[in-house]
């Protein structure tokens, strides 16, 4: 294998079940009531997991669902700004932590 992540790994998501089919189940059953159309559109939802994709930079959940946004009609430029968004808010935790670093900092100057 060339690379540790196998894109064809995820084709065989389901198959989780194998080691634990009734908390698979359970999983499964949740992560379709949520993707499904309700105050959000299955459409904004989709752009919301594609930012949560790259925010936790899952490789699968990327392919998954940049797919999943074209099947459902966003456009590339819709799809990259859920990717700005992503990173803006994950940078800003990052950044507000900082806060935390310069209480204890202050603390031990004093």
């Amino acid at each position: 294998m060339a690379n540790y992540y196998d894109s064809g790994d995820l084709k065989k998501f389901g198959q989780i079940a194998e080691f634990g089919e009734d908390a698979a189940k359970k999983f499964f059953d949740y992560y379709g009531e949520t993707l499904k159309d309700g105050a959000l559109t299955a459409r904004e939802k989709s752009l919301i997991a594609l930012g949560v994709a790259h925010a936790i930079q899952c490789p699968y959940c990327i392919d998954a669902f940049a797919s999943d946004n074209l099947e459902k009609g966003s456009t590339p430029e819709q799809m990259m700004e859920a990717v700005h968004v992503a990173a803006a808010i994950r940078g800003g935790a990052a950044l507000v932590h900082g806060v935390q670093m310069m209480n204890k900092v202050k603390k031990l100057s004093m």
